[in-house]
């Protein structure tokens, strides 16, 4: 992670799929939980998930400060009793996202704009847990991002990808980009790369948010 380099904040990371081994809270100040290609239900498909989820109620239950991303947002939102579902639209390309106008929370000083770009790649969401603020919507997902006590942000888009991430995505996955609303094609995807830098700067004041004691 390029911020926490220039930061010189040690990193480390944990597979859960190659079962590695697990640090404890006090080993760490923030955990950041990514996304995948599978749902937060697929438990027998894949036996990991079950323990990503004790993991991240036992991170939050020590208060840590917990960052998730895409599917990593909807482990958060499971594990404050959130309701994980289908979207009634798939989400797949560059779309908008707005301020939530109900909420009032300081985190959203950071961002003086009305609305920003952002890459999505989802066809899940999730409902605000009870106790969060709802931060950001698109206009094809209510539920965009959500904070919770200070320390706690569900992000369910990406703001974090750089363009060989998105090649990745295209290559990976690229049987999701059935025709939809909100489904863009490869070639619009792709051509829509000057919206990276600001989705990297977006993203470091999420990260320089949680770095704050």
């Amino acid at each position: 992670m390029d911020w926490a380099k220039e930061k010189q904040h040690p990193l480390s990371y944990t597979r859960f799929y190659l079962d590695d081994s697990l640090p404890q809270p006090d080993d760490f100040d923030l955990l950041v939980v990514m996304g995948g290609s599978m749902s937060i239900f697929d438990e027998q498909k894949f036996t990991w998930i079950k323990d990503e989820k004790r993991f991240i109620k036992k991170a939050i239950s020590a208060r840590k400060k917990v960052l998730g991303i895409c599917l990593g947002a909807q482990f958060i939102a499971d594990a404050l009793g959130g309701r994980v579902f289908q979207n009634s639209e798939k989400e797949i390309g560059w779309f908008q996202l707005n301020k939530a106008p109900e909420t009032l929370h300081p985190f959203l000083k950071m961002f003086p704009e009305t609305s920003f770009p952002a890459f999505h790649w989802h066809g899940d969401t999730f409902e605000t847990p009870k106790g969060a603020s709802r931060l950001f919507h698109s206009e094809a997902t209510k539920n965009q991002a959500f904070i919770f006590e200070d320390r706690v942000i569900a992000l369910q888009f990406h703001w974090e990808v750089k363009p060989e991430n998105v090649e990745l995505f295209l290559h990976h996955n690229g049987a999701d980009l059935s025709p939809g609303t909100y489904v863009q094609t490869p070639t619009s995807i792709q051509n829509q790369r000057e919206t990276f830098d600001s989705g990297r700067e977006y993203f470091w004041r999420v990260l320089s948010y949680l770095e704050v004691d």
